[in-house]
C-alpha cells in the first residue's frame, strides 16, 4: 500500500464525521430559523464534541506511524539480507503496518560511516553496519571486532551477553547510538589461495588481497602477508593473473563468487569473525510506543537467532558443495596467528591499551577456563 493510500485512509473518519456534522446541522436548519433551542443547541455540541474526539484519537494513531529505512551494503540475494526483509516484514504486521521498515540492500542509500551519521543525525534511519564504525564514537566498541578473538559463533553471542559489552552498548546511546541488536554473524573469514597456510611461515610475503580498512590492513601485515588493498571487483582477475597471490574471505563468499576457479585452497585461520549490528537514533526509537519498541525488539532478536541457525547450515552445505568443485580444506595454527595479530590491538591509539586483556578475559570466562 503507497503512503498517498495510507494518508487518504487516515483521513477518512474525520471526513466522514465532518460530513455527519454537515448533514446533521442541514437537517435541523431544513426550512427553520436558526436553532434556539436548548435541546438542539445540546445536541449539536454533543455531536461536535463526538466529531473532535474522534479527530484527535486519529491524529494519535498517526503519531504512532512511522517510515524507517533500514541501509545495508550487502546484496539482496545475501542470507543477512533475507533475514532482515522478513524482521522488517513481521515488525509491519505484527504493528498493523504503523511501523513500515524499509530495507535497501546492495549500497542503494549511505553504507559505511555515512549510514551511522544518518542515525546519529537523527533520521528516520536504521543502519546495518560492522561493530568496528560504532568504534568511531565509542573506540572500545571497535575491538569487539578484532582479530583472532571468537572460536566459535556461540562465544561471540557469548561475548555480547557480558557486563563489559553493556557497558559499551550504553555509551554508544549516549552518543546518539542506539543498538537494537549485535548478534547478526556472516561468518569466519579464512586465507583463500592456492596452497595450505598452516602456519604463519607458509604465509611470508605473500600477497594477500584484503579491504581498504587499518584493522584489516594491520592484521594481515602482523600475520607475514603483504595486504593489498584493491576492490574486491578486480579480486578475480588479480588472482588469475598474479597480481595477488590469494585473499581473505568466508566460505560463502569463496563459493557465490567463483573465486574457487582461482585459488582452490581455504586454510581455516577464522582471523576474523564478519558480525554487524543494527543501529538506530534514540530520538528515533523515543517515538515508537512501548509496545511498538518490544515488537522491534523481539523481531530483530528473532531474525538474529533464524540467521545463525542458517548460516551453521550454509557453512556446512557450502563446504560440500566447494570440495565438490575441488576446493582443498586446511587446517591452521590459529594459536600462532593469534600470538602475532595481538599486536594489532596496540595500533589504534583511541582503544584502551588493556582491550584485548579484558577481552581475553571475558572469552576465558565464556570458555570456563
Amino acid at each position: 500500500m503507497s503512503a498517498a493510500n495510507k494518508i487518504k485512509i487516515r483521513k477518512e473518519p474525520v471526513l466522514l464525521k465532518a460530513e455527519l456534522v454537515r448533514l446533521f446541522m442541514e437537517g435541523l436548519h431544513c426550512g427553520r430559523s436558526p436553532v434556539t433551542n436548548r435541546e438542539e443547541i445540546l445536541m449539536i455540541k454533543q455531536f461536535t464534541a463526538a466529531a473532535i474526539g474522534t479527530l484527535m484519537s486519529v491524529q494519535a494513531a498517526s503519531a504512532n506511524e512511522i517510515e524507517i529505512n533500514l541501509s545495508l551494503i550487502f546484496q539482496e540475494s545475501e542470507l543477512l539480507t533475507q533475514e532482515l526483509i522478513k524482521v522488517a516484514d513481521k515488525i509491519k504486521e505484527r504493528t498493523d503496518g504503523d511501523v513500515d521498515i524499509r530495507v535497501f540492500p546492495g549500497g542503494q542509500l549511505p553504507t559505511y560511516k555515512d549510514n551511522l551519521e544518518q542515525v546519529v543525525n537523527g533520521a528516520n534511519w536504521i543502519a546495518v553496519e560492522d561493530l568496528t564504525y560504532v568504534g568511531d564514537y565509542v573506540p572500545n566498541f571497535g575491538a569487539l571486532a578484532g582479530p583472532m578473538l571468537y572460536d566459535s559463533y556461540d562465544e561471540y553471542l557469548a561475548m555480547m551477553d557480558t557486563d563489559l559489552v553493556a557497558d559499551l552498548t550504553a555509551q554508544a546511546e549516549e552518543k546518539g547510538i542506539k543498538i537494537i541488536n549485535a548478534d547478526y554473524m556472516f561468518g569466519f573469514r579464512h586465507m583463500i589461495t592456492n596452497k595450505p597456510i598452516a602456519t604463519p611461515a607458509d604465509l611470508d610475503g605473500m600477497k594477500i588481497r584484503v579491504p581498504g580498512s587499518q584493522i584489516f590492513i594491520s592484521t594481515l601485515g602482523s600475520m607475514g602477508a603483504s595486504p593489498q588493498a584493491i576492490p574486491f571487483t578486480e579480486t578475480y582477475s588479480g588472482v588469475q593473473q598474479g597480481v595477488v597471490d590469494g585473499l581473505e574471505g568466508s566460505i560463502l563468499t569463496m563459493y557465490s563468487t567463483k573465486i574457487y576457479e582461482v585459488a582452490n585452497v581455504m586454510s581455516m585461520t577464522k582471523h576474523f569473525l564478519g558480525t554487524v549490528g543494527v543501529y538506530i537514533s534514540p530520538t528515533v526509537w523515543d517515538k515508537l510506543t512501548p509496545e511498538q519498541q518490544v515488537i522491534v525488539d523481539e523481531e530483530f532478536a528473532a531474525g538474529a537467532l533464524s540467521n545463525t541457525a542458517n548460516l551453521v547450515k550454509l557453512d556446512e552445505e557450502y563446504r560440500g558443495l566447494l570440495e565438490a568443485e575441488g576446493v582443498t580444506f586446511a587446517e591452521a595454527d590459529t594459536a600462532a596467528f593469534s600470538a602475532l595479530t595481538a599486536s594489532v590491538y596496540t595500533e589504534f591509539p583511541a582503544w584502551d591499551d588493556d582491550i584485548r586483556a579484558v577481552i581475553g578475559a571475558e572469552l576465558d570466562k565464556i570458555r570456563g577456563n
